[in-house]
């Protein structure tokens, strides 16, 4: 089943949704809407050729949990040879903006002006961050996602160059775990992200990293 939402600041019981994971429809995108959303594993996406938000909550979530990171024999040895920088949050717009660029080639979302916004607000009140890879001075590859508590909610990534955005993701899961966190949420299953180490658990596991026993 899929519900229509209100303006009141509320989601429906994510297992009364689709088998696919489509909860809901409508809404907005404020900051306040989209902290709960996350804190409940449920996370916005728009249809390529509809205007309305799209409210997704899979009961089976596939994740990256950061010590189990997988990390290729060949991206050791580009680590090792320290030819590209790694930062985080020195150029969250730019991050952004280039995962658009890619997004608008793809038939399944896209991330138009509305998102974008919402995110970037996300980022300026410290709920969203940035994970950036540079050649010199340039901006190769990178990405970007929510993060609350112990868990960092993957929502894009981007390469200019090869292994750029393993790059990212490999830097961003060996940090979280020095800082403590627990979980990588990547949304949807890929093979880029399998190959890394990403797997299924189910939603009520999920939902213990998310909302821990005695809050965040």
């Amino acid at each position: 089943m899929v519900f229509q939402l209100t303006k009141r600041l509320a989601f429906p019981d994510p297992h009364y949704g689709d088998p696919d994971g489509l909860l809901a429809v409508g809404g907005d995108l404020s900051v306040d809407r989209l902290i709960l959303a996350y804190s409940n594993g449920i996370f916005p996406w728009y249809a390529f050729r509809e205007k309305q938000i799209q409210w997704w909550c899979p009961l089976q979530r596939f994740v990256i949990f950061p010590d189990e990171i997988h990390i290729s024999h060949s991206m050791r040895t580009l680590i090792n040879k320290g030819r590209y920088g790694l930062s985080f949050n020195q150029a969250f717009p730019e991050v952004i903006g280039q995962c658009g660029n890619l997004r608008k080639e793809q038939e399944g979302a896209w991330l138009g002006k509305d998102m974008t916004q919402a995110y970037t607000h996300l980022y300026e009140q410290g709920f969203a961050a940035s994970v950036e890879v540079w050649d010199d001075r340039c901006l190769v590859g990178g990405l970007y996602g929510v993060a609350l508590g112990k868990c960092f909610f993957g929502e894009s990534m981007f390469s200019l160059v090869p292994n750029a955005s393993k790059l990212a993701l490999i830097h961003l899961a060996l940090t979280f775990k020095q800082l403590g966190g627990t979980l990588i949420d990547c949304q949807f299953e890929t093979p880029h992200l399998k190959s890394m180490g990403g797997r299924y658990i189910d939603y009520e596991e999920y939902m213990k990293h998310v909302q821990p026993p005695g809050g965040f």
